[in-house]
């Protein structure tokens, strides 16, 4: 028989950030078990349910009884089966085993060698029989490291379990999981359904607990709703919600029966840096802040409830209660921070440890007071300012409101440096100089802001991986790839020397603190992450040509990227492209310096046309690449076709004469100069 399967566990309440994982991993599970067990067809697919108190899931067309299962048993080795004609006690005993006699053994390969093996039918199981160690396994394989053991059983998961579900069709599954048998009672809501709800078949589970349960049983329906229903309250308010998408799944797994209601605070609160008030709300109470029209913060704020009372009133009043504490200590800590001035919090940072190996904060803003200098120098920026923008960079570390909320720092040096008139550009770059703080985040506006950026981002990466702690696999534990990727995209935009400033904040660490060769292999580290950078937009092998030559402009490299885009259409393309390589591959083979270009050796008309050729290019190319003009400086390589052409097939570089022989290589070094003078064209050969 086939019919619709109903596996459902519940639990005390489940972590609300892991909720999706936990269903997605419950799912995935059991449906892969009932298809290596054919309950199931190869493209079956579950519905998987989750709410703050249960994980489910729901298979149609699930047979009741497996398909009888072709079995083969593997025995010894046929080299090793027979001795003088007879078989050997393995072999035999393997027979007795299989209750039949050697004689009706067949021989299979086992992909090694041939062994003697044994093929038998074996009658189907019934779900009955499989079911609970299916579900035990999913519960096993669940991404969730922190178990937990409850009252006398001998039995850990997530958050204690009270109910087993497990229905085929109207029928119950019988079983047992984590100590409980199955049935096909489950709970509703703990406070707006009546307690127990029983499931009259699997395929009207998400409409029992709907309307008998009050839950809300799929995940994905459930934050559909609440995003409805914010939004509709929002825009009768003419506002918008702030919000990331992280705290609509996390209050999704909060809820089982979502209401929303509106709720305040006190206008006086608005005097607090909006960011603050934000944060206060979304991270600890779970609240949706609203937005006016020109972006500023109102005194409104959306919750999204788990009851739904006659009169909200009561917990609308209670949540103000909460959150005007919250905020009263969040405009303490303001009030507070303001009576000093953020540079006298400087020696403070000498008692926060930066890392034990390279100094204290106060230590590193000194290091990054020097590089953030030199880079705006480099920029063309004012170093004074840059400098003092990285000396008050950290300052906030240390007050009262960074130490309540981490996630403000930056933000709230930037108000108390405004506060202290300190330089508009220096207030923002204290601010800026965190970003890019994640993948697609905004770049830092400005000059200084982005020196200071730099600074802060290479001097991580420099003492961080001078001092020997290099990310391995997905080991890095002080976010050096997603520093590294920050630099780089601010590195695309501004015309900089990357290998310099990496010289430059490695000469800023005392000498002897960090490995040799550090500012080399963080160059090679760069590269890499450019590399997977630039791998969303550009084809592979163009960005290796291009990144082969180690640009340290990386301001350049986009335009780079596109003029060998376009050579590549070019109809000679591929032939100077495996020209090249094979001029490579020679060069690799040749045995001690490259003498220069001796037009007197040679003794083909081919190679002296291929140097007047080379020579006569030569210039007008240079003056293209120092001009920027990429594509032009390329699309010149191609008139080159028919001399190289005509060098490979008329003259032989291995001449006898050493002499000869020589000046032929030197004349092809003379021509990869030319070929790679944008990028290593012969990367481009199929």
């Amino acid at each position: 028989m086939n019919a619709t399967l109903l596996i459902e566990l519940l639990t005390e309440e489940l972590p609300p950030k892991a909720l999706p994982r936990l269903a997605a991993s419950f799912a995935q599970t059991i449906t892969e078990e009932l298809k290596k067990l054919q309950f199931i067809a190869a493209d079956a697919e579950a519905v998987a349910y989750a709410s703050p108190r249960r994980l489910a899931v729901q298979l149609p067309q699930v047979l009741a009884m497996q398909p009888e299962q072709r079995v083969t048993r593997q025995g010894p080795a046929v080299a090793a089966g027979m001795k003088d004609g007879q078989p050997t006690p393995a072999l035999a005993g393997f027979a007795r085993s299989c209750g039949v006699e050697v004689s009706e053994l067949a021989v299979v390969s086992n992909g090694k060698q041939d062994v003697y093996a044994y093929s038998s039918t074996k009658a189907g199981e019934a779900l009955s029989a499989l079911l609970s160690d299916v579900v035990a396994l999913a519960l096993k394989k669940l991404p969730a490291p922190k178990l937990m053991r409850w009252g006398n059983l001998d039995v850990q998961f997530v958050r204690p379990v009270h109910g087993l579900v497990m229905l085929h069709g109207d029928a119950v599954v019988d079983g047992e999981v984590l100590g409980l048998k199955s049935g096909r009672v489950t709970r509703g809501h703990r406070f707006l359904s009546q307690g127990e709800v029983s499931i009259a078949d699997a395929d009207g589970y998400a409409r029992a607990m709907h309307e008998e349960g009050k839950v809300i049983a799929s995940f994905a329906a459930r934050r559909e709703l609440i995003g409805h229903k914010l939004a509709e309250a929002a825009a009768k308010l003419g506002a918008t919600i702030a919000a990331p998408d992280a705290l609509f799944d996390e209050v999704t797994g909060l809820v089982e029966w979502p209401v929303v209601m509106e709720a305040g605070f006190e206008a006086e609160f608005l005097q607090v840096p909006q960011e603050c008030l934000i944060l206060t709300m979304q991270q600890n109470q779970k609240y949706f802040p609203l937005l006016d029209q020109n972006g500023k913060l109102m005194n409104r704020f959306l919750l999204v409830s788990n009851i739904a009372p006659q009169d909200p009133s009561f917990v609308i009043g209670g949540n103000e209660r909460v959150l005007r504490a919250r905020l009263s200590d969040a405009k303490f800590f303001f009030e507070q921070d303001q009576k000093v001035r953020l540079d006298s919090r400087l020696p403070r940072l000498a008692n926060v440890v930066y890392h034990n190996k390279i100094g204290s904060q106060l230590e590193r803003v000194e290091r990054l007071q020097s590089i953030a200098g030199a880079i705006a120098h480099e920029l063309g920026a004012d170093a004074a300012l840059a400098a003092r923008a990285a000396y008050l960079a950290k300052a906030d570390l240390v007050s009262d409101m960074v130490g309540e909320f981490p996630e403000l720092q930056g933000i709230m040096g930037m108000y108390y440096a405004r506060h202290d008139g300190e330089h508009a550009e220096v207030a923002a770059a204290i601010e800026g100089h965190y970003h890019p703080r994640f993948a697609g985040d905004t770049l830092p506006e400005g000059k200084i802001a982005t020196a200071v950026a730099l600074a802060d981002k290479l001097e991580t990466i420099i003492g961080i991986w001078g001092i020997g702690l290099i990310p391995t696999g997905d080991k890095d534990p002080f976010a050096l790839r997603r520093a590294a990727l920050g630099v780089v995209r601010m590195a695309l935009e501004a015309d900089l020397d990357l290998k310099r400033l990496l010289d430059i904040v490695a000469n800023a660490f005392p000498t002897g603190k960090l490995s040799a060769g550090v500012a080399d292999e963080v160059f090679g580290f760069m590269m890499d992450r450019l590399k997977n950078f630039l791998a969303a937009d550009c084809k592979a092998d163009e960005i290796d040509a291009v990144l082969a030559l180690s640009p340290s402009r990386l301001s350049e490299v986009r335009a780079v990227l596109a003029a060998v885009a376009q050579f590549k259409a070019l109809p000679e393309a591929a032939a100077l492209a495996a020209a090249n390589k094979r001029v490579k591959n020679i060069l690799k083979k040749a045995e001690g310096d490259i003498a220069a270009v001796n037009p007197a050796l040679f003794a083909e008309d081919a190679e002296r046309a291929l140097f007047d050729a080379v020579e006569t290019l030569m210039p007008a190319v240079d003056a293209k690449f120092a001009a920027h003009d990429f594509a032009a400086a390329l699309a010149q390589l191609s008139s080159l076709k028919a001399p190289v052409d005509a060098f490979f097939d008329g003259v032989m570089v291995m001449a006898e004469d050493a002499a000869v022989r020589a000046n032929r290589i030197a004349l092809l070094a003379r021509l990869a100069a030319l070929f790679n003078r944008v990028a290593d064209i012969s990367l481009l050969a199929e």
